[in-house]
């Protein structure tokens, strides 16, 4: 065809293409009313768009607590197992009666392949949580993170940091600050409802785990298990399926421990009953019975004097992840059942039923999501979150640094703590140590 025929042609098809939409524009223009937000329906300019990455257990129940808002599309799955991507797939697609969610093994994939993601939710073993969270923010998405947030002091700082420099909204996953019994029993303490605080107690485990190995397996497909990124930034150490499968509690490689587990619930509790969330406690000590063993108590003292005790026994049976809060005219004590103790009949008047279990994140994952949209701080926030890791992780240190039972010659020790420094105080061996446990060697080529 000559260059002249060329151009008529396209011109001929100019012309029909010019009056095809002149056409379409003579014809009134209907938008549908799901668009608008009619009928309950949420238009897409108010849709959170939301990914997850290793999800399972109790990161199902957080994704299932997601879907149910109407505001809230799951778009995609990272997961180094093929299963939980296929079951999380499944789940996301059962409840939008489509095939959409996509399934990625590598969150730099999964992140590259979904632009428009607002928000990600992070439900790893331990030994992610610190690094899943900066690749998040860097990538630009506000992260909802179940605790624990990091293995170290230093990686905690490091996920404040990251949120705030990126700009993004992080809630860690300690959902009782949105929970009602919890709150009230706060409200008594700032109120002054308890006379001047004087003790505020945990409910921790105990802290010890092992720095044993369990023995080799053949590792799996990488496409069924990508063992090399389930070690992610820990020690390599050599496939065995009960890690995989939720075994690796208690290893050292990949767990903090007791206190770590449950403090970063209930020692978060604890600082906040004492206004303390800008802060950690300043001096630590591990506790011995009558027989000189060393018990799982540690306590420790804040700037104000009040005493934090992290314990794993003698409660009243509330319910797990306990807290007490004691006061020079009163004491309240409560925990996951939703029941509460007071000390008085005059504190008894203050009490009300709650019926949402402390183990519920309805109200806290609700609050994460309006703050997406508002860009306000939730509360649990990342400086509030590092703050009650620190501590925890604290706790700890001086836990391990003391003897296992108390001699003439082996007593223990206090260690202290500057929480503007970030380092223990004093210039001994226990204290060298102390600061060298601020921080973990992570594997190449994972920095933070």
């Amino acid at each position: 065809m000559s260059i002249k025929n060329q151009n008529a042609v396209n011109r001929r098809q100019f012309l029909r293409r010019t009056a095809a939409v002149a056409a379409v524009a003579a014809v009134p223009l209907y938008v549908n009313g799901k668009v608008l937000g009619k009928d309950g329906a949420v238009p897409p300019s108010e849709l959170i768009l939301l990914g997850g990455l290793g999800i399972n257990a109790r990161g199902g129940h957080d994704l299932s607590v997601f879907m149910s808002n109407p505001d809230v599309r799951f778009v995609s799955i990272c997961d180094i197992r093929k299963d939980r991507r296929e079951a999380v797939k499944n789940q996301a697609n059962k409840k939008y009666g489509n095939n959409d969610c996509t399934m990625f093994r590598d969150m730099f994939e999964f992140y590259e392949a979904n632009p428009q993601m607002d928000a990600v939710l992070i439900a790893t073993g331990d030994r992610w949580h610190t690094m899943a969270t900066i690749v998040a923010a860097k990538a630009g998405k506000d992260v909802y993170c179940e605790k624990p947030l990091s293995l170290t002091i230093q990686e905690s700082r490091a996920v404040e940091k990251a949120v705030n420099r990126y700009g993004r909204i992080f809630q860690a996953g300690t959902q009782r600050r949105n929970i009602g019994n919890f709150q009230l029993a706060a409200k008594l303490a700032h109120d002054g409802k308890l006379g001047k605080l004087t003790e505020v107690h945990a409910n921790t485990l105990s802290p010890g785990v092992t720095h044993d190995w369990l023995p080799a397996e053949p590792e799996p497909a990488k496409d069924d298990v990508d063992w090399e990124l389930w070690l992610g930034p820990c020690p390599w150490r050599p496939f065995n399926r009960t890690y995989v499968s939720g075994g690796w509690r208690g290893h050292y490689d990949f767990h903090g421990g007791g206190i770590l587990e449950w403090g970063t619930h209930t020692v978060d509790l604890c600082q906040w009953a004492n206004q303390s969330d800008e802060t950690v406690p300043v001096e630590y000590w591990a506790t011995f019975n009558e027989k000189g063993d060393k018990t799982s108590t540690v306590e420790a003292r804040y700037a104000n004097g009040v005493k934090l005790v992290c314990r794993n026994n003698g409660w009243l049976g509330l319910g797990t992840c306990s807290a007490r809060y004691v006061g020079e005219e009163g004491w309240v004590e409560t925990g996951d059942s939703g029941r509460m103790e007071v000390s008085s009949d005059t504190l008894r008047k203050e009490l009300k039923f709650f019926g949402m279990p402390g183990t519920s994140p309805d109200n806290h994952i609700r609050e994460f999501l309006d703050c997406v949209k508002t860009r306000k701080k939730p509360a649990s926030n990342a400086e509030v979150a590092a703050n009650a890791h620190i501590a925890s992780h604290c706790a700890k240190i001086v836990w391990d640094l003391n003897p296992a039972k108390l001699s003439d010659s082996a007593k223990s020790f206090s260690l202290k703590f500057d929480p503007v420094k970030e380092e223990f105080i004093g210039d001994n061996e226990e204290t060298r140590t102390a600061n060298r446990l601020k921080s973990r060697a992570m594997r190449d080529p994972w920095r933070c």
